[in-house]
Formats: structure tokens, sequence, C-alpha cells
């Protein structure tokens, strides 16, 4: 079918501005957000062989999305399939790095650039595609369809902000979801949008993030760190953004005499902004100390910085009370499915679109509490650190709403089966 105009721009405008692209990738790894060492493969170039076989490429686009897919990977290599991850973010790769099972390689994903999907396509030649949430990007799906590879979207999410958008726009995104064989989407919301958007085949399987298994973490580090920490209260402002540090600062020093010796963590969610945050912490008068630098919180430490990657699983374990990022600023919200299993007590602000359906079942379990503003952190925090058995209750509680929404992994692969004995019998649509 004759692809609209808007589409067809699109490619032929990142064809001709392909080294602007260039640029783009050099100026983003000067700024570290590109590995220097792989930066070839967002040009499509390959760093691994292809696995012999049949292979499904699997991708999710940053941190929350590849880890949601982790289980459906394991799946597929069960039955003998290979599999390709590709992300687009530094920390993704290196978390997906620890975490893959055998038969299956990490890549970071190309730019939608025409020259760099073909490269990408003719090396590493998928039989199946599964996308994860909202990638849709143009040339990647026409590029799949030329090919005859089924494209098939899992855990598919359409916020009410993207469909907006996008109906401006209709005859252009019906031309997509068209190519798709297939969307699974997490909610019935989410399934009625993309289906009034034109994807022809659509269905509720839930959200795969509620069967991620929680991150992992070395017993003996927990243990190390449990022992320094003995007899303090803790709690943990966790995968935070700019102004959100500044707010656990200020909740710290309201709390210092009612807590005495009251410990603080913060996780940013972007590693490299840890000199930034200790600089704010001395401003605040409070002692800090950066796990990057090898250092332990000390009973001197009135805030450790975690400005590593891939240790939020040890951190959950040690912190009872865990405010979630990205909530108090209109970032959206990260996934607080998490700390839910690793039994925590969960805090959010009111900015939590991109997760809503979940902070809803875990605040309705009564296993996480809003809080609109510094003064209701500060009261929240107090409040569960000195009830333990109310802490406990709501940490029993979020892990309890959590399970009771799993079984989207079982959901998803029954609906690709078709495509997976199609895969393996070496069969295109």
């Amino acid at each position: 079918m004759r692809l609209p105009i808007l589409i067809r721009t699109y490619h032929a405008m990142t064809t001709v501005l392909e080294p602007a692209v260039i640029g783009l990738l050099y100026w983003r790894q000067r700024k570290g957000r590109e590995d220097k060492t792989r930066l070839g493969e967002r040009r499509g170039y390959p760093s691994r062989q292809r696995p012999k076989g049949h292979l499904v490429w699997v991708h999710g686009a940053s941190n929350g999305e590849t880890l949601s897919l982790m289980p459906v990977v394991e799946r597929l290599t069960q039955r003998g399939l290979s599999v390709l991850v590709t992300s687009g973010t530094k920390t993704s790769a290196a978390l997906i790095a620890r975490r893959l099972p055998p038969g299956a390689v990490h890549q970071y994903v190309p730019l939608d650039v025409p020259r760099y999907i073909r490269r990408f396509l003719k090396h590493w030649q998928p039989d199946l595609a599964l996308v994860a949430e909202s990638e849709i990007w143009p040339n990647t799906v026409v590029a799949l369809d030329q090919r005859r590879i089924p494209l098939v979207m899992v855990n598919g999410r359409m916020s009410d902000r993207s469909y907006q958008r996008w109906q401006k726009l209709p005859r252009n995104i019906k031309a997509l979801l068209e190519r798709f064989a297939l969307c699974l989407a997490q909610t019935t919301e989410d399934a009625e949008r993309l289906a009034r958007l034109g994807a022809p085949r659509v269905f509720v399987t839930g959200n795969l993030k509620f069967d991620a298994p929680p991150p992992p973490a070395d017993p003996r580090a927990v243990a190390h760190l449990s022992g320094l920490v003995a007899g303090r209260p803790v709690w943990l402002a966790a995968s935070t953004h700019p102004g959100e540090e500044s707010i656990a600062l200020a909740v710290h020093r309201a709390l210092a005499q009612r807590h005495p010796n009251l410990l603080t963590i913060v996780v940013p969610r972007h590693p490299q902004r840890g000199p930034e945050i200790a600089t704010l912490a001395t401003q605040a008068g409070l002692r800090a100390s950066r796990r990057s630098q090898g250092m332990v919180p000390d009973r001197a430490t009135d805030v450790y910085i975690v400005d590593t990657i891939g240790e939020m699983g040890l951190f959950y374990r040690l912190s009872p009370v865990v405010l979630m990022g990205g909530t108090l600023t209109p970032i959206g919200g990260h996934n607080p499915i998490e700390p839910a299993k690793l039994g925590s007590a969960i805090l959010h602000g009111p900015h939590i679109h991109n997760a809503e359906e979940i902070y809803a079942a875990i605040d309705k379990a009564r296993g996480a509490l809003l809080v609109k503003d510094n003064a209701a952190l500060a009261r929240a925090v107090s409040e569960l650190l000195s009830n333990a058995a109310l802490t406990r209750r709501m940490a029993r509680a979020a892990a309890d709403a959590v399970q009771a929404l799993g079984g989207a992994v079982d959901r998803t692969i029954q609906s690709v089966e078709p495509f997976i004995v199609q895969a393996k019998l070496g069969a295109r649509r």
C-alpha cells in the first residue's frame, strides 16, 4: 500500500540528513550519552556475529522496557530460538548485560535512518520482531514490512497524550499500525486507543512489568551494608530527577532532630549527576558520600548518593521506605513494581502518567501513598519510620497488589505462538 506523503517525506529527510545524524551521535558521545566503543551499532554496524538458526529481535527503548522483556526473552531461548535484544541507552545496556540468558545477545538499536536499518536487518535477518510499549519508528516499521518480517507490539501502551497527538495525523499512524501483525496492549484503554488509530489486530495481555523478577543483589553486599546502617532510620529516594534531590535533602533536614542518625539514600536516575547532588547536599549543610568513589555510609554520613548502575536491588532491600522519583516533578513517574516486590512501603508524588494504572492498583491496596509537596513527604516519611507495623502493612499490601496483576508473560507467549512456530519453520508472513 502507498505510504502517506508525510512518512515518505520523513524517509527522504532522514536519508538526506544522515551526515547531521552522525554529528548528533558524536555530540551525544561527548556528552556521555552514547557508548564510544559501540557507536557503530547505532549506525547498524554489528559488533557480534549473527547466531545460527532462527532469530527473534526483541526491542525495548530503555531500562524499564527492556527489563520487563527479560522473561519473554527467557521463554524464547527455552524454545530453542536465538534472541537479539536491543535498547537505546547506556544504562539499559549495562543492566541487560547482567541478565541476558544463554542464547541471547545485546546490541544498541540503530537510529531510524534508512541506510542504518537496511544494514542492521541485512546482518541480523530476524524471523520475528517484538517491540515494547510505544516504539513506532516509521522507517523501521516500513523496512520490516517490506521484508515480510512479522512485527508484534508487546506490552503496548498508547497514553492519552500520545493518542491526542496521533489523532492529528490519522492517515500516518494508521499506515504504520496496519503494518503490525499484532498489538498486545497493557490495558483495555491502551487497546481501544490503538484500535481507534488503525491497528487491525489488538488484544489485551496485561503489563509484563508485573511479571518481571525483582532486581538481584549480592547477599554479601546486602549483609555488609545492613550491618553498617543497623539501628539507623533509613529511607530511599529512587530514580530521582533534578529538583527531587533538593526536596529529599529538605526532608532530611526537617526530620533530623526527630529521627537521630537519619540516613537518606539518593539514587539518581542518571548516575553522572552524582557530583551535582553531592554539591547540593554540602550546600544544605549535610555530609554526603558517593558510592562511585568507593565510599560506604558510615555514622557520619547524612546522605548516601548511589551514583552507580545496576544496584537498585541492593538498596531497595536496604530501605523500608521508598520515594519513587519522577513523580514530584513532571517526568511521569518510574516503575514502583520493583520496590513493591522487595518489601518497601512506597511514596510518590502526583506526576504518575507514565505508570498510572500501576500506581492506581498499589494505591487502592494501600501499599503506596500520594504525597503532594515537601511537607506531606516529610510527614509520611516520619510516620513510616516511627511505625514499623504500618510500614510492614503497606509493604505487604504493595507486594500482594503486584502479584495479583501478574500473568502477562504467559498471555504474551500464547498470543505470539503462531509467529514463534513460523519462525522455527523459517516461514515468513
